[in-house]
């Protein structure tokens, strides 16, 4: 059993409870997996777990989807994924180290500074759209955008069934989207892809 593939396990537990829980858990999963694929590539070898955890949470969730958010927030996000896949193309490893670093504390800050006080101004459309331009852009150069699109989507006084649901079905459209734009990087092997599938169905299996 390869290193790579214990990593790759790990991240896929953890992908887990990021997937169907609510919390910053999937913000330690990049770093996990840079055990074993320094640098950008570790974003290419994660995407596959997430697509597969995406499509099972979206079918765990496909009821009370708020429609009406998604279009106000995921356009924006998708030009936000076409930013970092320009920026992406320029990095290499060590700046994408110092990167993801700055971002991973960004959010942690940012999740505190909103805990401590009132945050109406996410119900605004305006707000809507920065907030899907920023995650679109974070969560395509650090997967890091899980406290974004929380923090958006628990300010739009959604149930607690509708607020799941969307946030589910959030992640599977931009994760598919990102599909193509890291292929077209570079990120995504057949080594990395094939030690996913691996992690995966044991990771499923196991449940």
């Amino acid at each position: 059993m390869t290193t790579a593939f214990v990593v790759m396990f790990i991240a896929g537990i953890v992908t887990g409870f990021s997937k169907f829980s609510v919390g910053g858990m999937g913000l330690i999963i990049l770093p996990i997996v840079m055990i074993a694929f320094p640098g950008p590539e570790a974003l290419g070898a994660l995407l596959p777990l997430y697509i597969i955890t995406d499509v099972m949470a979206a079918y765990s969730y496909r009821k009370n989807i708020s429609w009406r958010v998604l279009a106000r927030f995921l356009p924006l996000a998708f030009i936000g994924l076409l930013i970092g896949s320009y920026l992406l193309a320029d990095l290499n490893a060590d700046q994408f180290v110092t990167l993801l670093g700055v971002i991973i504390i960004s959010m942690i800050v940012l999740g505190l500074y909103l805990d401590a006080r009132p945050s109406n101004f996410m119900q605004k459309p305006i707000t809507a759209y920065l907030m899907g331009l920023a995650g679109g852009l974070v969560t395509m150069v650090a997967n890091a955008a899980g406290p974004l699109f929380s923090l958006f989507l628990m300010e739009q006084k959604l149930s607690k069934d509708s607020y799941v649901s969307t946030r589910a079905w959030a992640f599977l459209i931009i994760d598919v989207i990102k599909l193509p734009m890291y292929l077209s990087l570079g990120l995504l092997t057949q080594e990395s892809s094939r030690i996913q599938v691996r992690s995966a169905t044991l990771f499923i299996s196991s449940n």
